[in-house]
């Protein structure tokens, strides 16, 4: 028996590789498929199935395009409606892989068809489970992304969640291992660990979800306490999960479309498309195309891309640098970004040597800054809300970065300082006020992690005493 975690760090998502005496299982695959396809192959195996935890949110997942090419069969939960052809597994179904057996045991909450899949080894023992969203490292599956308009409440999926668990996971031993669908960074959760693998009975010790004494009323203050808008990409995203997806192949083969300067100028200026910078923000900083949009690859580049583009249905002109074309359309296309109309050919540097305008975004370093904190200019810090309450500049005011376009006038035509936690968000941000026409900002090179190392003086959140 072999199983595998496929981690992909930008989505903070774990695929898994199953395989037992010749045949092998995929749990949630991302959409390009060939990495499993060649493991298997190499290995003299041959797909069987693909069980899908759930309708996944935050990603297109493969399941179509990898049954369509090795005719392996899709597995979802209870209550699951595909338009293509799957099979919905009952709870409690058994699914034999060579010599090991898979178990569908359904745990609604996070969605109803949500489903956690037991396997048990070559002598029947309880093994492993791949609960999806269902259970993570350090938290569970937030319960407010498949409400039913006027029949379910976040609050009925939390309780729906806290039976699934006491039910049905926890009764399991405690040296079963947990493989979960995401880990740190994630929007499917809200306090994940940075591990992404751990064992059932640790969980029971660190997991506030999995308390023992916990009530289900307390679960679900708990659970639903603090939670932040999800993407506006989500639902799109478990459309195309539901109903099917062009194959990535296609989508590679339409979108790798060469355009000269003068014509990608024709193109933004004609088509309506956003023009997505995806070099490194330092690059940006110094020159790019005016009212482009700054989102790098080298950061949380897809889940950026659809929190902040939102419609997945929005064409997009790529700057990108040499060699990392596939690349950045792969990954647009994992949240179901799949309309890229063409990039610029030879870059930057053949759009400034074709004469075209650029723009730069004024930076200085922490150290300059620290200096200029007498000037009183306004602070912008476009962290998380729970970054800034933990610590942040004196007199520094959240606008969170996600948020950005709900603040645009409230910056005014005086000069402000802007910075996240190292530089990557900051950029973004300018980026996105500079494209609806605020030029005023002074980026924080290196952000927060910067300006601590400067000495600047932070306010820490102080816990409060009840007397």
């Amino acid at each position: 028996m072999k199983i595998e975690q496929i981690y992909t760090g930008c989505l903070a998502q774990g695929a898994y590789y199953i395989e037992s005496n010749g045949e092998v299982a995929i749990v949630d695959p991302l959409r390009e498929v060939q990495d499993y396809i060649d493991k298997a192959d190499k290995a003299g195996a041959k797909i069987k199935y693909i069980f899908e935890t759930h309708f996944h949110a935050d990603f297109v997942s493969g399941h179509v395009t990898l049954a369509e090419k090795t005719g392996a069969e899709i597995i979802f939960g209870p209550n699951a409606s595909t338009s293509f052809e799957s099979t919905v597994a009952t709870d409690g179904q058994v699914f034999q892989l060579g010599n090991i057996t898979i178990t569908a045991l359904h745990t609604p909450g996070h969605t109803m068809e949500s489903t956690t899949y037991l396997l048990k080894d070559e002598n029947g023992k309880d093994h492993a489970i791949f609960s999806g969203d269902t259970l993570f490292l350090g938290d569970v599956g937030r319960p407010d992304l498949a409400q039913k308009m006027g029949e379910l409440t976040m609050e009925d999926l939390a309780g729906f969640l806290f039976d699934s668990l006491r039910n049905k996971i926890m009764p399991l031993a405690d040296d079963v291992i947990i493989f979960p669908a995401h880990g740190a960074g994630s929007a499917c959760g809200k306090n994940m660990m940075k591990v992404t693998v751990d064992t059932l009975g640790n969980q029971k010790k660190m997991n506030y979800a999995l308390r023992a004494d916990m009530t289900k009323a307390e679960f679900i203050k708990e659970l639903t306490d603090g939670l932040l808008p999800p993407p506006a990409y989500f639902p799109l995203n478990v459309k195309l999960n539901k109903e099917g997806y062009q194959s990535i192949d296609k989508v590679l083969a339409k979108s790798q479309h060469a355009l000269p300067p003068k014509e990608f100028e024709m193109a933004a200026n004609e088509t309506g498309a956003v023009v997505l910078d995806v070099r490194h923000q330092n690059d940006f900083v110094k020159s790019h195309i005016p009212r482009s949009i700054f989102i790098g690859l080298n950061g949380s580049f897809a889940p950026w891309v659809g929190d902040l583009i939102k419609d997945i249905n929005q064409e997009i002109l790529l700057v990108v640098p040499h060699g990392k074309l596939e690349e950045a359309i792969t990954r647009l296309s994992r949240v179901g970004f799949d309309n890229v109309i063409g990039y610029l050919e030879g870059g930057m540097d053949a759009w400034s040597a074709a004469g075209k305008e650029t723009d730069s975004i004024k930076s200085i370093s922490a150290s300059e800054f620290k200096s200029r904190l007498g000037e009183h200019k306004k602070i912008v810090d476009v962290r998380k809300e729970s970054e800034y309450l933990s610590e942040h500049v004196n007199d520094a005011e959240n606008f969170p970065l996600s948020e950005i376009n709900n603040h645009i006038t409230e910056f005014g035509n005086d000069d402000f300082f802007l910075h996240c936690a190292g530089g990557y968000r900051s950029v973004i941000a300018s980026s996105i006020l500079k494209s609806r026409g605020v030029h005023n900002m002074i980026d924080i090179a290196g952000g927060f992690k910067s300006i601590k190392e400067a000495g600047i003086e932070v306010s820490e959140f102080v816990c409060p005493t009840t007397l």
